[in-house]
């Protein structure tokens, strides 16, 4: 029992860790909380089973152009709605959410309801540890946590992009003064981050269905550990996932199930009241001393 709990409790950690890192890239560089995060989970999804299921198009390059097409979004999200508003973070907020709320219930408006809507898994079977099975899919979800960890930190600091990506983090007035073009930078973050929910999707999804109400969850989890770690920081999301992971894991195998998005509201709850700017950001306490 224990050993099961510590296996999935990592892989639980990996698929909030995948779930937060779109959402807290966007915010970390642009300074921009996209609450329609969870709408473009769901849209990958969706876009994803509409191709494969609809069009007749091969899983692969299913996968390969709702990637793309989150990207687009959030290229549009962000040159149609953020840049009228930049600078007013609760009416980024609004418009964020009320956007996604909009892309959630037109899936519903048009039917997208049922258990019929599924993505097939990348490779069927499973192997034990010890006398724990785990399927080859939970497998593949950490790997590719792993794996996009490294390749973030690669990118963001050794490529030309990544990093006028942390030039505009740090201080975005300097980085303007060496040419840094901090809207395309913000536009970019978004598409990525946007690019980044695609992939949990199209990992994550074929565990299970695919549900318009998991968008809500998908939001709700990638705030707490961005909360919770501290928004903008990489190393405090990792370590939020795996405390809320283990935590939801604990929760689900000795309390009840249903209980396991009430951790993530009382993790927020938390540390809203004990610490604001989160377990490893410093930067409101900063901002209060000013």
């Amino acid at each position: 029992m224990l050993l099961g709990t510590l296996i999935y409790g990592f892989v639980n950690s990996a698929i909030l860790a995948l779930l937060a890192m779109g959402f807290n890239l966007t915010f970390g560089i642009s300074g921009v909380a996209n609450f329609a995060y969870g709408a473009v989970y769901i849209f990958s999804g969706f876009s994803v089973w509409i191709l494969l299921n609809t069009l007749g198009i091969p899983y692969l390059v299913a996968v390969l152009i709702a990637i793309l097409l989150a990207a687009l979004m959030g290229l549009a999200i962000y040159y149609g709605v953020i840049l009228r508003i930049k600078g007013m973070p609760l009416s980024e907020v609004m418009a964020t959410f009320g956007l996604g709320l909009a892309i959630m219930e037109l899936f519903r408006y048009f039917n997208f309801v049922g258990f019929r809507y599924t993505l097939p898994v990348f490779f069927d079977g499973s192997f034990s540890i010890g006398d724990v099975y785990i399927d080859y899919q939970r497998m593949i979800i950490g790997l590719i946590a792993v794996g996009l960890t490294l390749c973030l930190y690669l990118f963001a600091n050794h490529t030309r992009t990544g990093l006028a990506f942390r030039a505009i983090a740090q201080d975005e007035r300097t980085a303007l003064t060496f040419g840094i073009d901090a809207d395309l930078v913000g536009a970019l973050s978004m598409a990525l981050g946007c690019a980044l929910a695609a992939i949990a999707a199209v990992v994550i999804l074929p565990l299970g269905t695919i549900a318009v109400e998991g968008g809500y969850e998908v939001l709700i989890n990638a705030l707490a550990v961005c909360i919770v770690g501290g928004l903008g920081s990489t190393v405090g999301i990792l370590v939020a996932s795996v405390l809320i992971g283990y935590s939801q894991t604990f929760t689900a195998n000795y309390l009840e199930p249903h209980w396991m998005m009430l951790v993530s509201l009382i993790a927020i709850a938390i540390v809203l009241v004990v610490k604001p700017s989160g377990l490893f950001s410093h930067q409101k306490e900063l901002e209060e001393r000013i």
